[in-house]
């Protein structure tokens, strides 16, 4: 429970979250005087939501602030967790509101009646790739000799099958791709939806309900199944990996290859552990001939607790946080900063030369359906992942099953 003196803040377990979160509060303080204390919590995904939405903790005044991804945000509107940022916003608007933004980073949280949050982090999904191993002329020659086809940054899901066992050299500790197989709800779901995409298939039916019942949805299931499997391809963690762990085994230099959020490519040229600083590209995800290339838009907001009794301070601090030199210490710090000036910083590209390629990123990007019970969706959506790598169930029955499970959550 945040006290009189103390600001509690929950949140998003991430080392650059939480270097820049501690740096801005002593900026903040500094800047205005402000003589509370912050109780900053990093947790894990599962943990977090649990804390804030699922046990209403930012309603019943355990927390001030949190981070809220955009996967949550419908369900903690929705169900009064959230203080309406509209009034502070008119009153008061942070620096450059909203144009300094995509529209992209700002229609989730915008609703009929009020402002959720303010955009904290992002980074679509994207193929993040060691272009040194590209580029080297030996790799090309051996490439070539072996495939009969030049090495280029693969189109397609087979080409990255073929160059993830390629580049898989267990014994020199490199592995042609990693995964991330941890059960929380969020990584396998997010690798379902792209492979779904990239291959023509929608999330949803004409009604707007999720249907993951369809050929695209078991053509994708049945390839994402194989890989995991594929021992001559695949980092040998990656059942016990979420995002976080497998962006810090790319960094350590362990993978040619991901599909990951541009996060954890830009985390590779800022943070001390990385390896590959300056070996490293990012292009959009392969996709099925025919088809067109996809990514997914889930972004990190800053939200306040419909419960803080602090929420003036609260506020001032989001605005605080999201000016153009705090959205630009986040980026340095290794998270990914939502403001237009941050992508196309001289500096920050400099740094991280494919930063600007955020832009397209974008144009391809599309969001997860809002529903109030997402998070549950997700969960089953999880579970027929999972059972697919698992098991030897044939990936239609697997789809009907978790379909038959989801449908029941409508009825309900």
């Amino acid at each position: 429970m945040s006290s009189a003196d103390t600001i509690r803040i929950a949140v998003r377990k991430f080392g650059p979250f939480e270097s820049t979160l501690q740096k801005l509060w002593d900026a903040f303080c500094a800047e205005t005087g402000c003589t509370l204390k912050a109780e900053m919590v990093p947790m894990d995904l599962e943990l977090l939501y649990d804390t804030i939405i699922k046990n209403k903790g930012l309603q019943n005044g355990d927390w001030d602030i949190a981070h809220v991804v955009t996967d949550w945000l419908y369900e903690a509107w929705n169900s009064g967790l959230l203080e309406n940022l509209q009034p502070y916003i008119q009153k008061d608007a942070p620096e450059e509101y909203p144009t300094a933004w995509s529209n992209s980073l700002l229609s989730a949280q915008h609703y009929p009646n009020g402002v959720a949050g303010l955009p904290f982090h992002d980074g679509p999904e994207c193929l993040i790739y060691r272009k040194d191993l590209f580029d080297d002329v030996a790799e090309q020659k051996a490439y070539q000799q072996q495939y009969a086809k030049p090495l280029q940054v693969p189109q397609t899901w087979e080409d990255f099958k073929t160059i993830a066992r390629f580049f898989n050299r267990p014994e020199q500790g490199l592995y042609g791709t990693v995964l991330a197989g941890y059960p929380d709800g969020h990584n396998t779901v997010f690798d379902f939806v792209l492979q779904l995409w990239t291959r023509g298939g929608e999330l949803t039916d004409a009604d707007g309900e999720v249907d993951i019942n369809t050929r695209q949805a078991a053509e994708g299931l049945q390839y994402y199944r194989q890989l995991f499997s594929d021992t001559s391809a695949v980092h040998p963690e990656s059942a016990d990996y979420e995002s976080v762990a497998m962006g810090m085994a790319f960094a350590r230099g362990e993978a040619a290859m991901m599909v990951n959020w541009f996060g954890f490519a830009s985390m590779c040229e800022v943070i001390a552990e990385s390896t590959v600083k300056g070996k490293v590209d990012i292009a959009r995800l392969p996709c099925q001939p025919g088809s067109a290339s996809a990514s997914l838009n889930v972004y990190w907001l800053y939200t306040i607790g419909a419960g803080s009794c602090h929420k003036q301070v609260a506020f001032d601090f989001l605005r605080f946080a999201t000016n153009r030199s705090s959205d630009k210490l986040l980026t340095l710090e290794g998270g990914i900063g939502c403001r237009k000036s941050t992508w196309t910083d001289s500096e920050v590209n400099t740094i991280i030369p494919y930063y600007h390629k955020l832009q397209d990123l974008h144009e391809v990007a599309k969001s997860l359906p809002q529903k109030s019970n997402w998070a549950q969706i997700a969960h089953i959506i999880d579970e027929v992942v999972l059972a697919a790598i698992n098991t030897d169930i044939p990936a239609e029955q697997l789809l009907t099953q978790g379909q038959q499970k989801i449908n029941e959550l409508i009825v309900r």
